[in-house]
């Protein structure tokens, strides 16, 4: 099977492919197809993803809506976490700290940055990687904190 970063890097390579690669990863984790977003970069140990400020995110006073934002940054943190773990662990989030700096109008830039990446480990550990959110003229609107649980992957026989 094909890892994650090993998609990426392919798809990426033709017109359209980083377009296909993001609804590829919507029909794999449908949830995230809400927001529409756009695998921007992947890379170990970093991930960007925008949203475009569209009707099906905007709350009720003309913004981007605050849960729009919490999907773009777990999205983000969790294919930032997929692609910088060793592969004999895995991950699941455990939880989200956020905050919210300013109106978030226009189209959304989601990056998660790894400065230290997870390493392999007989017991399970949390793991917490930042996420920034910054509007189109690069002025940071939404900040997060994401903790992630990362455990040894079970064998199979």
């Amino acid at each position: 099977m094909r890892s994650v970063l090993e998609s990426y890097e392919r798809l990426t390579r033709w017109p359209g492919g980083r377009w296909l690669f993001s609804r590829l990863v919507c029909f794999r984790a449908p949830y995230f197809a809400s927001i529409h977003p756009l695998i921007e970069t992947l890379a170990s140990g970093e991930c960007v993803v925008s949203i475009r400020h569209r009707r099906s995110v905007t709350n009720h006073i003309g913004t981007v809506h605050a849960i729009a934002l919490c999907n773009m940054a777990e999205l983000a943190a969790g294919l930032c976490t997929d692609v910088s773990l060793p592969g004999d662990m895995r991950w699941i989030p455990k939880g989200m700290t956020v905050e919210y700096l300013q109106k978030a109008v226009g189209t959304m830039h989601a990056r998660a940055k790894l400065d230290i990446l997870p390493v392999s480990s007989s017991d399970g550990y949390e793991f917490v990687l930042p996420v920034e959110v910054n509007d189109g003229a690069g002025k940071t609107v939404f900040r997060a904190s994401i903790k992630m649980w990362i455990s040894p992957r079970q064998k199979r026989d």
